[in-house]
């Protein structure tokens, strides 16, 4: 019998055959987030709810990491507005050695005296930042902080990392790339994590509230939409301080969302979190307080199927837990990837 090596063999019949060959990172992640198996899903008895939750508290912890050095909040305002039915304060507050936040305290006029009555905390999406939402610019339909304290709330809406006034100057609308994804690059080199270092400025933001003598600790919530509605869903899930939480076009699940084409961004990702950490997982750290999901039947970023199954899977952790799963609200309205805001005043209404 002849070997590979004779030269009677030919070669067609001992090369393999030409492999599929793939040049496009985006299909080559793709595979992968096919092949990724979630390691510790949410237990189906309900008996090992309790347990799993404990597990995700650790696992999201470890991928926060260590917050920074806290400072002094120094809270200055630098300039009032009136703004008819309410009054507009620009405020700057450090929240570490090397950075502060700029915000708009929205204050309704009947409130400027007291006493002591529920907050807001409305975090931004991408774009404009806390002017888009508090109504300086922008469709209507995105001027939610504006919508929240004429419901009568002490409203608290600070501009993010690399957005609104803390957007670098030196970065043109021209350059194709979101800001807080080249703030991941040097965040990476740092060891940081950018969603970590929000977190944290939105923590010392309710510090802020917390000591306002117009705000009572026990009632402040926080509501944001998309990117905003990342951080709130993070918020309400380490800051037990956050009573109830608005979480508008985002809950769903990072394996649908990551499906998408550059639906992601810099500063909504966790080093580590496929397999590992879902949409279920951070929200189940909330129970039992109530929680308000918006959902877009158009949202072409996050699901609304893909929504309804997560909500009804947090129905079923809370109920595990012995809360109450109708305290999990979910807003399924025709509409593509917005705030909608239908049932934002009588959910705020509402216990919490």
């Amino acid at each position: 019998m002849a070997s590979p090596s004779d030269p009677a063999v030919p070669a067609e019949a001992i090369e393999p055959a030409p492999r599929r060959r793939n040049l496009s990172p985006w299909a080559s992640w793709s595979l992968h987030l096919r092949s990724v198996v979630d390691e510790d899903p949410c237990p189906d008895a309900a008996a090992a709810v309790p347990g799993w939750r404990e597990r995700v508290r650790a696992r999201l912890a470890a991928m926060l990491g260590s917050p920074p050095p806290a400072v002094p909040l120094d809270p200055e305002v630098t300039d009032e507005v009136d703004a008819g039915d309410h009054v507009r304060r620009r405020i700057l507050y450090d929240v570490e050695p090397t950075m502060s936040v700029p915000a708009y305290l929205l204050v309704p006029k009947d409130r400027l005296a007291g006493p002591p009555g529920p907050a807001v905390l409305a975090v931004h999406g991408h774009g404009p930042g806390k002017e888009m939402i508090c109504g300086l610019t922008g469709p209507a339909q995105e001027h939610y902080a504006l919508r929240l304290v004429r419901l009568g709330y002490v409203v608290l809406a600070p501009d993010l990392r690399c957005f609104g006034e803390r957007q670098d100057p030196q970065w043109s609308p021209e350059v194709h790339k979101y800001d807080c994804d080249w703030n991941l690059v040097a965040a990476t080199m740092a060891g940081a994590v950018p969603l970590a270092q929000n977190l944290w400025d939105l923590q010392r933001s309710v510090e802020l509230l917390v000591a306002d003598p117009l705000v009572d600790p026990a009632r402040i919530a926080v509501a944001g939409l998309s990117y905003g509605a990342t951080m709130s869903l993070f918020l309400a899930a380490t800051d037990d301080r956050i009573g109830a939480v608005i979480v508008s076009g985002y809950l769903s699940s990072w394996r649908a969302a990551h499906s998408v084409p550059w639906n992601m961004c810099g500063s909504q990702v966790l080093p580590g979190q496929l397999g590992r950490l879902e949409h279920l997982d951070v929200a189940s750290l909330i129970a039992p307080r109530p929680i308000l999901v918006e959902s877009g039947t158009e949202d072409p970023l996050f699901p609304v199927d893909t929504a309804r199954a997560t909500v009804a899977s947090l129905r079923r952790v809370y109920a595990a837990l012995g809360a109450d799963p109708d305290r999990v609200e979910h807003d399924v309205f025709e509409g593509g990837h917005r705030w909608n805001g239908a049932r934002t005043e009588a959910f705020l209404a509402g216990p919490w």
